[in-house]
């Protein structure tokens, strides 16, 4: 068993509570579905979020999808200039059978602009 990183990113509509939850609850579960993961296979999740998007922690919706004993950690990103606003990312660690290349990272929205080249 290995130790991988995935990664992933989704764009909100708004900052809103509803929708953060909503649209981090859509990435944590497409990353389970594209890799087969269960809650079992992550060992920590960081998430990130532009300095635009305070209306709710993203991990809640990991809690929320039964990640209760994972440890994870939200954090912002630096606010760069021309960045693409109202973004959540998350780093996900996991143990997995599966190579680095079998390794499916995914992109939702309008955060497939960020990695055209693996976006889904």
């Amino acid at each position: 068993m290995a130790v991988r990183a995935v990664r992933g990113a989704v764009q909100v509509d708004a900052d809103e509570r509803q929708l953060v939850l909503k649209a981090t609850t859509e990435l944590v579960s497409a990353l389970f579905e594209a890799n087969g993961f269960t809650a079992e296979d992550v060992i920590s999740m960081i998430f990130t979020s532009t300095p635009d998007l305070t209306s709710e922690f993203p991990a809640l919706a990991a809690r929320e999808l039964g990640l209760v004993d994972t440890p994870l950690l939200c954090a912002a990103e630096i606010d760069v200039p021309g960045a693409l606003p109202r973004v959540v990312r998350i780093l996900a660690h996991v143990e997995t059978l599966r190579s680095k290349q079998e390794i499916q990272h995914v992109y939702l929205g309008g955060a497939t602009a960020l990695r055209r080249d693996i976006a889904q």
